[in-house]
């Protein structure tokens, strides 16, 4: 099976950085989008950013020009650096990556445990 490990959550003061990690381990063949989501408490789970194997990206107008993702393909690694954050942006964060475990297997979307952020003002 695949796994996806997380790291890198804490506690941090208001303007300060954290830089996520998230790692796919497993029988994989290829990885295509990765990504990060996040849940606050009360609220749906919402997408904070994602890369394609190409490296394009996409991010929440939230987050744009404070977060910056980024991959590593060579250790199918997914990386979210935080900058400048606010106490909204603290929420439980959540690796996704869509794999393909042989070529001529569907691809599926497989999910971290999260981790969570806490951001203090």
């Amino acid at each position: 099976q695949v796994q996806l490990g997380e790291s890198g959550g804490g506690l941090v003061q208001a303007g300060g950085s954290l830089r996520l990690s998230c790692a796919a381990s497993g029988v994989i063949f290829s990885i295509s989008t990765m990504g990060w989501y996040r849940q606050a408490p009360g609220k749906q789970r919402e997408l904070v950013a994602r890369i394609t194997n190409g490296g394009s990206t996409n991010y929440a107008d939230s987050v744009k020009g404070r977060f910056t993702i980024s991959r590593d393909n060579a250790k199918n690694t997914v990386y979210l650096q935080m900058n400048s954050l606010k106490p909204e942006d603290t929420a439980v964060y959540y690796c996704n990556a869509f794999v393909y475990r042989s070529f001529s297997q569907n691809g599926y979307d497989a999910w971290g445990q999260g981790t969570l952020v806490t951001v203090s003002s």
